[in-house]
């Protein structure tokens, strides 16, 4: 029998940006697996699985029993959004440590999230759920021009778009509201104040309810209206994390978080840092890894141990810069070609990572005929002693990429003249 203690994962995800996660709890730990599908890449790192589909609470609640008869599970963890709460409704029907099923449900409901802040006077936005276009209508001209629509059960900036003016709210609120439809959570749109000024995220740990700011990710926007972040940057030295962690902490406390890895979005406004919304699981677009990088801080680890009801090493153990491009196509259409410059990465040590995650011959398309991830070529990742450096090198990566798109508004062909 294992020495290390068993840590039962639900939904590993997806290799390219939750592959580092399961590497590093599995080097701490025997991790047994819940998967909706046999593993292929995660085999390395699991002692144990069961095939279940996470999002069935039932089947979960089986497969996670089946592995609790088979081993001593010492914590149930998931990084996944989707699962968050029937991972925590699987923990306590284990019989252990997690945080109450309200408190990650709180999290995943943007609406009851607003409630929370406004009653523990965490600074956020003015907020108006909306069913209807009428209702959306009367929430804005209330709230005042511009403001953001979103749906209140997503992530990764899924169906959010800002509408500047109310002959846009139309389009708007139908955007915002077919990104619902991927919602198990709430059907609602809504319809808030629009917070002018740079957007960050604040990584965060929480131990027996106290919660410490381990880092601040800055954050690149796209394109407008949409808010889909393009480019991150994490700095062991910024002096930002000493003036937005006590907000940080004080989101996570008002939604009930006590035990485990947030990452708290807000902006930096006029009147100072604003709440977006707390995510009770590690960032997604590798930031996790951004802050190893940078700070040395192991996030999965972190997540592990919290799970098992472990104090978790939070050492600054490295005091450097990463940063990471999100590489987009210049249009909607046919991707030509995609690479990087002969030669250039094996004279630059500070490119440590280009991944490319769409093939020759895929067709992406950007909102809002499609979306942003699924339209997402690939990343680059660079290191730096400051970030301003690893972000001038991804700029200086950038300009050696090549990514050639056939776009799908190209005329029709003349079929008069061919004949």
């Amino acid at each position: 029998m294992s020495p290390r203690p068993t840590v039962l994962v639900i939904s590993s995800g997806d290799e390219t940006y939750r592959g580092y996660c399961l590497e590093q709890v599995a080097a701490a730990y025997d991790v047994v697996l819940v998967t909706a599908t046999e593993p292929t890449w995660e085999r390395p790192f699991v002692t144990d699985h069961e095939v279940a589909d996470p999002g069935d609470e039932q089947a979960l609640l089986t497969a996670g029993r089946a592995l609790a008869g088979r081993h001593r599970l010492a914590g149930v963890v998931t990084w996944d959004e989707w699962h968050l709460v029937a991972s925590a409704r699987l923990a306590e029907q284990l019989g252990l440590a997690t945080n109450t099923t309200e408190a990650v449900r709180a999290c995943r409901d943007k609406a009851t999230a607003r409630t929370l802040f406004a009653r523990q006077r965490v600074p956020s936005a003015a907020s108006v759920a909306a069913h209807t276009l009428s209702e959306a209508a009367s929430a804005a001209e209330s709230i005042g021009y511009p403001v953001v629509l979103k749906p209140a059960g997503l992530a990764a900036s899924i169906g959010v778009i800002r509408v500047d003016r109310a002959e846009e709210l139309p389009d708007g609120f139908a955007f915002a509201t077919a990104g619902t439809d991927r919602s198990r959570e709430s059907a609602a749109v809504l319809v808030e104040e629009y917070l002018d000024g740079p957007e960050i995220s604040v990584e965060c740990v929480t131990h027996q309810g106290h919660t410490t700011a381990v880092a601040v990710t800055r954050k690149t926007l796209g394109h407008e209206p949409y808010f889909e972040e393009i480019a991150h940057s994490v700095d062991a030295a910024d002096p930002l994390l000493s003036e937005v962690a006590a907000v940080a902490a004080s989101a996570v406390r008002a939604l009930g978080i006590t035990s485990g890895v947030s990452h708290v979005e807000m902006r930096l406004t006029g009147s100072g840092p604003r709440l977006v919304e707390v995510n009770a699981r590690i960032a997604g677009d590798m930031i996790g890894h951004l802050v190893r990088l940078a700070t040395g801080i192991d996030l999965p680890r972190a997540a592990a141990d919290l799970a098992c009801g472990r104090a978790p090493d939070l050492t600054l153990s490295r005091s450097q810069a990463a940063a990471i491009r999100l590489l987009y196509p210049p249009a909607s259409g046919t991707l030509t070609a995609r690479h990087l410059t002969p030669g250039f990465a094996e004279c630059t040590p500070w490119l440590r990572q280009v991944h490319w995650q769409r093939e020759i011959g895929d067709t992406v398309k950007l909102p809002p005929d499609g979306d942003m991830f699924a339209a997402r070529v690939g990343f680059l990742i660079t290191t730096a002693p400051t970030a301003a450096l690893a972000r001038q090198r991804v700029a200086e990566a950038c300009d050696h990429l090549t990514i050639r798109i056939e776009p799908d508004d190209r005329p029709a062909p003349d079929e008069s003249a061919a004949a």
